[in-house]
């Protein structure tokens, strides 16, 4: 993607930009022109993420930011707002709950996924959104699971969770499209992250073989033959933050090298 798609998209929130998704499209809205602020429960990681791409000469900010905590949201917003301008384009990106059954589950496990997950992601969206419609340019781009889409084992909350983010952008894609503000789903397959490795190994543990057999197994079920690069998952994600995607609203965009069977 050409540099100049993102030359007017100056500033950006990406949440959860410590991990490997997160930090990859930081790093990828960073090199198009983005100022970036990257939030993240690790602060440590959040910063050398930052510090890596201000060494470059892009401007970015580091910000601890527990989801969960719906009351500081307007604060850490301010933040950002004072120190990068209004965000253009919001990054959505959560963290995933603990492999489990969805049955058995206990109401307060649940709740606290819910409120990090959900209620964090519309509540940050809402906030940015006037400034938005104001300005009449906005992107929210909102990363997910492929579980949406075919439930995976052993992840019931995350399966039933992330599912209703689904169903909230592709209704506010039709409620914001005329202000020139687009809503996408993305969907990761198997990409190469600390989550996916920390999945792989709960599996092998779980079943009582080797990492290596489980990723390799994995790895024969995907059309392409391999695991995604974090790389590949943070371009798809900047085209949809660019001008170039001003047509492409309302959409669940699979980055998972052919390995979803459903159409």
């Amino acid at each position: 993607m050409a540099a100049r798609s993102l030359r007017h998209l100056i500033r950006d929130a990406t949440l959860g930009a410590g991990g490997g998704l997160g930090s990859a499209i930081a790093r990828t809205l960073a090199r198009e022109g983005a100022r970036v602020a990257l939030a993240d429960i690790d602060l440590a990681a959040a910063s050398r993420v930052a510090d890596e791409i201000g060494a470059t000469g892009a401007q970015a900010i580091a910000m601890q930011w527990d989801l969960g905590d719906l009351a500081v949201i307007d604060a850490n917003m301010a933040r950002i707002e004072h120190e990068l301008g209004p965000v253009d384009v919001l990054v959505n990106n959560t963290g995933g709950p603990p492999p489990t059954p969805v049955s058995g589950q206990t109401s307060a496990l649940w709740s606290q996924h819910f409120q990090s997950m959900l209620m964090s992601v519309i509540a940050i969206t809402d906030r940015v959104l006037p400034g938005m419609r104001e300005r009449k340019f906005g992107r929210i781009v909102t990363s997910t699971s492929s579980g949406v889409v075919t439930p995976i084992v052993n992840l019931g909350l995350s399966n039933a969770l992330r599912m209703t983010l689904l169903g909230w952008s592709k209704t506010l894609a039709r409620e914001v499209g005329k202000d020139g503000i687009t809503c996408n789903i993305v969907l990761p397959g198997r990409v190469a992250t600390g989550r996916i490795q920390f999945l792989d190994e709960q599996k092998a543990k779980r079943e009582g073989r080797p990492v290596a057999d489980v990723t390799a197994e994995s790895n024969a079920s995907i059309p392409v033959g391999r695991y995604g690069e974090p790389q590949e998952y943070a371009d798809v994600v900047a085209f949809l933050a660019s001008r170039n995607a001003s047509y492409v609203t309302g959409s669940v965009i699979r980055v998972d090298g052919g390995l979803i069977a459903n159409i």
